[in-house]
């Protein structure tokens, strides 16, 4: 039996990719706790795979009860189980699943390392002083830890190999990087072709999706489309899909949004989004806005939605960063945008209308069929 202990079950990097791609095989059986489907088009479709089990475990916010009695519903799971492997992905549930291995012969876990965690925690100031302090300097000891007792180590990033210190001491072996590319789900067919612009007298459709932040980008994304509004004939419509876990920014947010609802939407906010609902809003897009500012949390790493634009051919506005222009680039994908600086809006309409994106298509290593393959190298070379 294999357990896959993860995070949100509706979770692309977890329930999307791992768990997908774990199932492929007939003697596998994985075990997701995380959070439960609240999605009735989710549930159904999980229910249907026969080797795939949901165990809901988390509940409130990150600072809540809710998340305490999640560690009790977590150990009694593992206990229950018995995995033969277990599979991390978010670093609270460490301390217990180290007890565990320590506890019994033979337990072997995998840690994913989504996020350089104790590096978001220092700088991006969404808790308190000493809340902040306190929370970077015990993920850093736990996630020391697993490194040292774990079978093997997994980077969402390259970039983590060199900011971890406590990955330089391990074997090259025990630490592979499986990146975030795309994933579609079993009923999703594959896009066809890429995305063309409209018509200058038609709307231009710009998409901001993923989580909600400042840092993010979300105000000069709408800053930059009611810059081009009044240069792009047919005018612009900005959505912003996803969540947002800062309350005071949401509500900012909404304000705008109903200021400005003949040309700017939101979906979700307050709650999290399925994320059939974001490849669709992607489908009915035209471009594809990615304008985080410049920060030493983000600067290293690739979007999840760097992939999920280029797998489906949307063309992408980005911020120039010189790591996702270089992919960017190759593809012939998008083009580098200043979001903080004034907008040109028609000399920017004009180099739209005159660019052709992607010219050889939409590019297959944009998809998760390589990293998955890597993932069942890894488990097979512990077995």
């Amino acid at each position: 039996m294999l357990a896959s202990v993860l995070k949100p079950v509706d979770d692309t990097r977890m329930r999307g990719k791992f768990a997908e791609t774990l199932r492929e095989r007939p003697n596998v059986q994985v075990h997701i706790a995380g959070r439960a489907v609240a999605d009735a088009r989710l549930q159904g479709s999980f229910a249907a795979q026969e080797q795939v089990r949901q165990h809901p475990i988390f509940e409130g916010s990150r600072l809540s009860l809710g998340r305490l009695m999640a560690q009790v519903r977590y150990w009694q799971l593992l206990e229950r189980l018995q995995p033969a492997l277990v599979v991390v992905h978010a670093p609270e549930l460490l301390p217990l699943t180290l007890l565990w291995r320590w506890l019994g012969r033979g337990r072997r876990f995998i840690y994913d390392i989504r996020e350089n965690y104790a590096l978001n925690v220092r700088t991006q100031r969404v808790y308190g002083g000493l809340v902040r302090r306190v929370l970077a300097a015990g993920l850093r000891w736990v996630e020391t830890r697993a490194a040292q007792n774990g079978s093997a180590i997994i980077l969402a990033e390259a970039s983590y190999a060199a900011e971890l210190p406590y990955l330089r001491l391990l074997p090259a072996n025990r630490v592979v990087v499986l990146e975030n590319k795309y994933q579609p789900a079993p009923d999703e067919p594959l896009a066809a072709r890429a995305h063309q612009l409209p018509p200058p007298d038609q709307p231009l459709r710009l998409l901001y999706s993923g989580t909600i932040s400042e840092l993010n980008g979300v105000w000069d994304a709408i800053a930059f489309a009611r810059q081009l509004r009044s240069a792009w004939p047919g005018g612009v419509q900005l959505t912003i899909i996803g969540f947002c876990q800062q309350p005071g920014l949401l509500r900012q947010l909404q304000e705008v949004v109903a200021q400005n609802s003949a040309w700017l939407k939101l979906i979700g906010g307050a709650e999290m989004v399925p994320h059939a609902d974001i490849v669709a809003e992607i489908g009915r897009s035209d471009l594809g806005l990615l304008p985080y500012r410049p920060h030493t949390s983000t600067e290293r790493c690739r979007p999840t939605k760097l992939f999920e634009y280029l797998a489906h051919g949307l063309p992408i506005l980005a911020s120039p960063n010189p790591l996702w222009q270089a992919l960017i680039h190759q593809y012939g994908a998008g083009l580098s945008v200043d979001f903080v600086a004034p907008l040109d809006g028609p000399s920017f309409a004009a180099r739209l209308r005159g660019t052709i994106f992607y010219p050889n298509g939409i590019p297959a290593d944009a998809s998760w069929a390589s990293e998955g393959k890597k993932l069942w190298l890894l488990l097979d070379s512990l077995v």
